[in-house]
C-alpha cells in the first residue's frame, strides 16, 4: 500500500507514527512519505517536510508563514501526481489539511481524515463544507460521530491514539532521586507547549510565577520539554537557574509526579488529566488571533480536559491575564487548598472514560486496508 500522510504537529506525529507502525505490521512493503516528525520517520515514512518547518498556529502568524505554506503546498500537489498514493490520510492540522483536501480531491483519490479538526468549536456550519472533501472521518471523541453522521460524513469513533502512548510512569521516590528532588516538598511542572511561539508567549510568564513561588513556599520546579523543541532554545529561557530542572523525553514521569500543573492548552491537557494532576490550563496568542478566534469559536472552554468532560473542571487562565503573578496566585490558591486538588483530581476521572479504549491506531490501519 502507498499512504501519503500530513500530520502538522508533535501530538500529530505522534499518533500518525503509531498509525504507520500498525501499515506495516501488515504490510511490511508499504510505502508512507509526506509531512511528518521524529516518530514517524522512525516508524517508517519518508519524510517530504519535518514538523519543525510548519508548525505554526493562529490566523496572524499563519498568514507570516504563507509563502512558506504555499510551497509546501505545491511540492505536496506534485507528489500526489508522481507518486500516486492509494489513499491519503490528513491528521488533525485543519487549515493546511482541509485547503489540500481540495487539492487532492480533483484526483479522485480516497481521502481519509484522522483526528477530526475541532468542528464544535468553529461555526458548526463547517462541518457541510467537509462532506464533499472526505471520504471517511475517524474521530478520537464519542461526541464526534454523532456531529459528522447527522451530516451525512461517514464517521466513526475509533477510541483516543494517546492511550496507547501512556505509559507506567516512574513511582515518586524513583522519579526524585533521578532528577534530584526531594520527595517531601510539592513539585510543580511547568508544561509550555510543543511550539516556539507558544514557548516565546507563554514561558516566560511561567517562569517568573515559579520564581515568585520558589521565594514563597518550598516549591520544587521540573519543566516538561517537548521532544521536538531544541533543549538548548529552552535551557536559554531559565539561564544558570539549577533550582528548575528541565526534563526531556519523560514527559508523562513530570505530569504524574508534580503536585500541581501549569499546562500550556492542547494536548497536554489530557494527558495531563489522564495522569489525574490538578492543574491550571494557560493560553496567549496574538490578540488579533484572539479577537477573530472569538467571533468563530462556540465553545465556553479552551482546554480540552474541560471540553471533554463537559464542565469546567480546571482553571483556565488566558490573554493579558497571562503573568507571573496572576499564575502565582493561582498556583498558590490551589496548593493551599487540599480539598479542592483532590475534588479536581477526582473529576478527571470522567475524561479516562471518555477516551474510549486501546486499540486507535490498529483500527485507523484496517480502515486504511479496506478504502484503498
Amino acid at each position: 500500500m502507498r499512504v501519503m500522510m500530513i500530520a502538522g504537529e508533535a501530538s500529530g506525529d505522534l499518533h500518525g507514527s503509531g498509525v504507520i507502525k500498525e501499515i506495516m505490521k501488515r504490510e511490511p512493503d508499504s510505502v508512507v512519505f509526506g509531512i511528518g516528525g521524529d516518530k514517524m520517520q522512525a516508524a517508517g515514512m519518508e519524510l517530504i517536510y519535518h514538523i519543525k518547518e510548519i508548525s505554526v498556529m493562529g490566523f496572524w502568524e499563519v498568514l507570516q508563514q504563507l509563502p512558506l505554506l504555499k510551497s509546501v503546498e505545491q511540492t505536496m500537489k506534485v507528489l500526489l501526481k508522481l507518486k500516486k498514493p492509494d489513499v491519503l490520510v490528513l491528521i488533525d492540522y485543519p487549515g493546511f489539511n482541509l485547503r489540500f483536501a481540495k487539492i487532492a480531491r480533483q484526483t479522485g483519490m480516497k481521502i481519509i481524515y484522522y483526528i477530526s479538526p475541532q468542528v464544535w468549536a468553529w461555526h458548526p456550519g463547517r462541518v457541510k463544507k467537509m462532506k464533499s472533501l472526505i471520504d471517511k472521518m475517524l474521530v478520537v471523541f464519542p461526541f464526534e460521530e454523532e456531529i459528522y453522521l447527522k451530516e451525512g460524513i461517514d464517521a466513526r469513533f475509533v477510541g483516543h491514539p494517546l492511550l496507547e502512548a501512556f505509559t507506567e510512569p516512574q513511582g515518586k521516590n524513583e522519579f526524585c532521586k533521578r532528577y534530584g528532588f526531594d520527595t517531601s516538598k510539592p513539585i510543580l511542572g511547568l508544561f509550555p507547549g510543543s511550539r516556539r511561539q507558544e514557548l516565546e508567549r507563554i514561558f516566560p510568564a511561567m517562569l517568573g510565577a515559579a520564581r515568585i513561588l520558589m521565594k514563597m513556599t518550598d516549591l520544587q520546579i521540573a519543566v516538561g520539554v517537548s521532544s521536538i523543541l531544541n533543549y538548548e532554545y529552552v535551557k536559554s529561557f531559565v539561564r544558570d537557574e539549577n533550582n528548575i530542572k528541565l526534563i526531556q523525553h519523560a514527559t508523562y514521569d513530570v505530569m504524574k509526579n508534580s503536585d500541581i500543573a501549569l499546562v500550556t492548552s492542547g494536548t497536554a491537557t489530557l494527558e495531563t488529566a489522564y495522569y489525574q494532576t490538578p492543574m491550571i490550563v494557560v493560553y496567549k496568542t496574538s490578540w488579533l488571533t484572539y479577537l477573530i478566534g472569538r467571533l468563530f469559536v462556540r465553545i465556553k472552554f479552551i482546554s480540552l480536559a474541560n471540553i471533554v468532560a463537559g464542565e469546567k473542571i480546571v482553571p483556565e487562565i488566558l490573554q493579558s491575564k497571562v503573568n507571573p503573578e496572576n499564575l502565582a496566585y493561582e498556583v498558590y490558591r490551589l496548593l493551599m487548598n487540599q480539598v479542592e486538588r483532590k475534588k479536581m483530581s477526582s473529576l478527571m476521572s470522567v475524561i479516562r472514560e471518555r477516551l474510549g479504549d486501546k486499540g486507535a491506531s490498529r483500527r485507523v490501519a484496517e480502515t486504511l486496508f479496506s478504502v484503498r
